[in-house]
């Protein structure tokens, strides 16, 4: 049976959630401007599964109308119930760059006891590129969740802040190896000397995963 609006639409109307989170894959094959729209609808459904694969297709699908989704994304990171449905909406947000969404941003990263909402509302910062993150990634570095660490680590090294640099040295002799191979990835995207010096150094790292990006990665 081919895939049409028609066909979709009618998925998505179903009282059984199974076909609406069909619907809302099918919505691929769908020219965007139509799944657009049809998944704004699914992303106000009463299933979070359902809610969560709408949402998480409005990451590249929301290109088209920032000013409709933007709304619709706060909402979903601010109001819904499900952890899931937060983090994906943080993604969202941050993958479509809607600066103006930094403050809702902030505030759930510390309303919220999820460690998932806060992984992706810190991973989405990076890809966000607002200069007043900064305080924020300066406070979720120090996180007791390693997670959020590794993501604030990496957001520091999108963001590009010079100030960030103290921030990162820290964390040369860091006791997981995962944490070390973030930080080189992040020191990259420093030309400052002491960056340099200390990617320099972690290309003797104990760990070779670490060294061998750390090599790859250093300026000449």
């Amino acid at each position: 049976m081919a895939i049409t609006p028609d066909s979709v639409r009618e998925l998505l109307h179903s009282e059984d959630y199974g076909d609406r989170l069909r619907a809302v894959n099918q919505m691929r094959d769908l020219d965007p401007a139509v799944a657009f729209d049809l998944a704004q609808l699914a992303a106000n459904d009463g299933n979070a599964r359902v809610r969560y694969a709408a949402i998480s297709q409005l990451a590249s699908l929301g290109q088209q109308d920032l000013a409709t989704v933007e709304p619709l994304l706060r909402r979903a990171l601010t109001n819904d119930p499900e952890p899931d449905v937060q983090a994906a909406a943080a993604d969202a947000i941050g993958g479509l760059q809607l600066r103006s969404a930094y403050a809702d941003l902030a505030a759930v990263y510390h309303s919220t006891g999820e460690w998932l909402v806060q992984f992706s509302i810190i991973a989405a910062l990076g890809e966000l590129g607002d200069p007043q993150a900064f305080a924020l990634l300066q406070e979720a570095i120090q996180s007791d969740n390693d997670l959020v660490v590794t993501a604030a680590i990496g957001a520091l090294g999108e963001l590009q802040d010079e100030r960030a640099i103290p921030l990162l040295l820290s964390f040369t002799s860091h006791p997981d190896w995962q944490v070390r191979h973030r930080l080189v990835q992040a020191l990259a995207q420093f030309p400052q000397p002491e960056a340099q010096t200390a990617l320099n150094s972690l290309t003797q790292d104990s760990s070779a995963i670490v060294a061998e990006a750390a090599a790859q990665h250093r300026r000449p």
